[in-house]
């Protein structure tokens, strides 16, 4: 299994960015897929979320209203959406899956997730 999150930059204060991760080698789309992140110097979050067929989304308080998850089967792909950046959204962000049926609150804890992929870099400059 492999996850390839991409679409990191360098962006300023208020600007918009999309991520991507790609998925490939999982079985089915049975996965909660979850976008989480890491400043600089601070622990990984985690900041968005979505189940395997798009009906729950959560996320963080920090970012909700400004951010958000969606995903594509058929592409074996999700997306993050990033509105209005703030310099504090500088992170490295990775996308993980976790094979999960059901929605819940587990999609909160990072060691519920099954795979991660490499993280993308965004840079927000003031």
């Amino acid at each position: 299994v492999q996850l390839q999150a991409s679409g990191g930059g360098l962006v300023q204060a208020g600007d918009s960015l999309r991520l991507s991760c790609e998925a490939s080698g999982l079985i089915d789309s049975i996965y909660t897929m979850g976008w989480f992140r890491q400043p600089p110097g601070k622990e990984r979050e985690v900041i968005a979320a979505i189940n395997w067929n798009g009906e729950n989304t959560g996320y963080a308080e920090s970012v909700k209203g400004r951010f958000t998850i969606s995903r594509d089967n058929a592409k074996n792909t999700v997306y993050l959406q990033m509105n209005n950046l703030k310099p504090e959204d500088t992170a490295v962000y990775y996308c993980a899956a976790d094979r999960a049926l059901r929605w819940t609150p587990r999609w909160r804890k990072e060691n519920e997730y099954d795979y991660w992929g490499k993280g993308t870099l965004v840079t927000v400059s003031s």
